[in-house]
């Protein structure tokens, strides 16, 4: 699954390992992701929070990647429990969706990651809308995980419209029968919570950087909010795709250690910049 001509790749940046540990800790690398990866100890990540290029929606310098080459390192430095974090979307080409998104989806349920959540991340618009379908508004976020998730954080931010009321309601059985769920027609006061955990549909304005040179940051509060759910304090997040850095400065300010690995240097220059914006945890 490659795009584009092949340029040459940047150097891999020295590092220089913390006592006992064969990782370079909280640094952007500059070269091929898949020829760093290969470096890296097997089981050793915690989280992946990365957003490939999609199809041939954006040129990134003319690199080329591989697909297979980059999910088959990202399971082998995925520790059990793990999770990768996957946004993505397709190209629409000739009236016709290249469905890739769900092709890779399936490849890493394929090569033994579950396929824990499908999830969505829906922008407030679309700025160049079709007349012939309706605007599309949402790109995917697929959670892959080895084995079940070791860590899951669940943000609870979402205003209660029951609030106050008593737990009510039913639940489909197997048979297709219905099961009564109402707290207080068995005698129980199981109050409605304020505000309830967060939906799998994330509502999230597609900001960026003004002036910013890479053509598609995703909002800073995705990468966040995904770090947040999926890992702990000190925890290794790792972004093979890391661009602007937007995961790694999320990373970073929220307590994990980081990886990110960039081909193009002009981004492991931006995200530098941004990283030197606070000091490490």
């Amino acid at each position: 699954m490659n795009t584009n001509e092949t340029l040459p790749v940047a150097p891999v940046h020295d590092f220089v390992p913390l006592p006992g540990s064969e990782l370079p800790l909280n640094q952007i690398i500059c070269g091929d992701n898949c020829e760093v990866m290969r470096t890296l100890p097997s089981e050793s990540i915690d989280l992946v929070v990365t957003s490939p290029p999609y199809d041939n929606l954006r040129t990134y310098g003319g690199h080329t990647w591989d697909f297979y080459g980059v999910a088959w390192n990202l399971k082998r430095l995925l520790k059990p429990g793990g999770v990768i974090v996957w946004v993505v979307n397709d190209q629409t080409k000739d009236g016709n969706e290249t469905g890739a998104s769900m092709r890779q989806a399936l490849h890493f349920q394929g090569i033994g990651l579950n396929l824990h959540d499908t999830m969505i991340w829906r922008k407030e618009g679309c700025p160049f809308p079709e007349t012939n379908r309706y605007y599309p508004v949402f790109e995917y976020m697929f959670i892959f995980s080895k084995g079940p998730p070791e860590v899951c954080n669940q943000i609870a931010d979402r205003p209660n419209k029951w609030a106050g009321t008593s737990v009510h309601g039913t639940d489909r059985q197997t048979n297709g029968e219905t099961k009564d769920c109402n707290a207080q027609s068995r005698g129980i006061e199981r109050p409605v919570k304020d505000i309830g955990v967060r939906y799998n549909v994330w509502d999230l304005p597609h900001t960026g950087i003004a002036g910013a040179k890479h053509p598609a940051m995703f909002p800073e509060a995705l990468a966040r909010d995904h770090i947040l759910s999926w890992s702990n304090d000190g925890d290794i997040v790792l972004d093979p795709f890391s661009g602007s850095g937007t995961t790694a400065k999320m990373a970073k300010h929220n307590g994990r250690r980081f990886i990110g690995i960039e081909v193009n240097a002009e981004y492991c220059e931006i995200a530098e910049k941004r990283l030197m914006q606070q000091v490490l945890f």
